[in-house]
Formats: structure tokens, sequence, C-alpha cells
């Protein structure tokens, strides 16, 4: 194992999830995408609305930390 600050991280869900947000947020997006073009709307908003809860978490961790 190699020392260094990332090794005093544990490497957990929501430290994996938080570092890698922006690209969840993405795929999940796409797939929303994808649902809508199979005209499955309802499927589409299921995982927009994932997307939405990540990002209000997101954004009230953020706004507590001013």
């Amino acid at each position: 194992m190699a020392d260094g600050a990332a090794d005093a991280v544990p490497e957990t869900v929501a430290n994996v999830a938080e570092l890698y947000l922006g690209n969840i947020l993405y795929a999940l997006e796409l797939a929303a995408l994808g649902l809508d073009e199979q005209q499955k709307p309802a499927d589409a908003s299921f995982y927009r609305g994932i997307a939405r809860k990540l990002a209000q978490a997101r954004g009230k961790e953020a706004g507590g930390r001013a």
C-alpha cells in the first residue's frame, strides 16, 4: 500500500460517489435520454429524479460549508 493523502480518506460509497458525482449525474441523464428515445417517459423521469435528489443533496452540503 502506498503512503499519501489519498490513503487518509476511507474509500466508502459516499466518498466515491462524491468524487464522481458529475460523472454519475451525466450517466443518469444519458440513461434518461435513451429511455426518452425508447418512449419510456416514466422510466426516464425515474432516473432524472435520482439525479435531482443527488444534485440537491450536494447543493445542501455545499451551502453548509460557507
